[in-house]
């Protein structure tokens, strides 16, 4: 009997250490935390519009070809007998002044002015993070000196003239453009990340790593990283509003995006000159930019609730 009443508990026992059964519960645990933030994300109407809006706007960039009624007027065309249509009929925002439907090239306008946010974050985060990192970890060596005030030296050039001063200076393309804003935005995760890092460094967890002997590389990407990952998401969504906005200044100014490639700044550029009798050409490419930078914004400001709501 003795025997037969403790089998249970061994089997309980072996239960509770089986890998497969903690690797369910983690499972579980996950999809819990998901549920969770998922509802106090969708309490917010407005988060939840930033997010169908983004969404939206990726898939039609995506698939702008499919979507766009004329994906034939985003390369070179030209229909004088349609030119400077106002919107209505076929032609829903109207035509620009040599017959290319504004709908069309609005549609591969969002695809050129994602590609310039994903290249540019894509290309800075990694790198302001690592010195951030390295200098949060460092702090009050000469590394986190020399790291500190090249970023301070950027940081104390207004971003739009420094990229201003890099596009002019390079040949006017796309590719030039996300150079130009990714040498002027780096520094502001740096500074993020460092302040973060500054924090965390004489946390217990970072000293415990460290009793043991963890390498530094271990310590700043396995024990330190991991703690800040939530404001780095959250200002890389309220980047992207950013970005485009800087985009599409640079190509306004002829400086990014080329003719007849369709660029939202290149459109309201081209469509200013007939403003105020033939508005259409450049106000809805301009509504288009505010559409991006809306919908990343509300996305952002809801990540940084949900965020905020789990730590505390």
């Amino acid at each position: 009997m003795l025997n037969n009443a403790s089998q249970p508990d061994h089997a309980v026992g072996r239960s509770a250490i089986d890998p497969h059964r903690l690797a369910q519960i983690e499972r579980r645990n996950r999809r819990e935390r998901w549920g969770r933030a998922w509802y106090k994300f969708s309490r917010n109407p407005l988060s939840v519009l930033g997010l169908i809006m983004v969404v939206t706007i990726t898939l039609m960039a995506i698939f702008a070809p499919f979507v766009a009624p004329y994906p034939q007027h985003a390369e070179p065309f030209t229909d004088f007998a349609n030119a400077s249509k106002p919107p209505g009929g076929q032609y829903l925002f109207g035509t620009d002044e040599i017959g290319r439907d504004i709908l069309s090239r609005c549609i591969f306008g969002f695809r050129y002015a994602l590609v310039m946010g994903v290249a540019v974050l894509s290309l800075v985060v990694p790198v302001g993070v690592l010195l951030g990192l390295v200098a949060g970890y460092f702090q009050g060596t000469i590394i986190d000196t020399i790291i500190m005030r090249v970023t301070d030296i950027f940081l104390s050039v207004p971003p739009l003239i420094l990229a201003l001063a890099v596009a002019s200076v390079l040949q006017p393309n796309l590719t030039n453009a996300m150079l130009a804003v990714s040498l002027m935005w780096w520094p502001w995760y740096t500074r993020l990340v460092y302040g973060l890092a500054s924090a965390l460094r004489n946390e217990y967890f970072v000293v415990s790593a460290e009793t043991i002997g963890a390498g530094t590389g271990h310590i700043l990407f396995r024990e330190i990283l991991p703690n800040m990952v939530s404001p780095i998401l959250t200002k890389m969504s309220l980047d992207m509003g950013w970005v485009v906005i800087i985009g599409s200044m640079l190509s306004f100014v002829g400086l990014g995006v080329q003719p007849p490639t369709p660029g939202l700044g290149t459109m309201v550029a081209a469509g200013a000159r007939f403003l105020p009798d033939q508005w259409w050409i450049a106000i809805f490419p301009a509504l288009a930019i505010v559409v991006v930078v809306l919908g990343f914004n509300l996305l952002g400001d809801g990540l940084r609730d949900l965020f905020s709501a789990e730590e505390s």
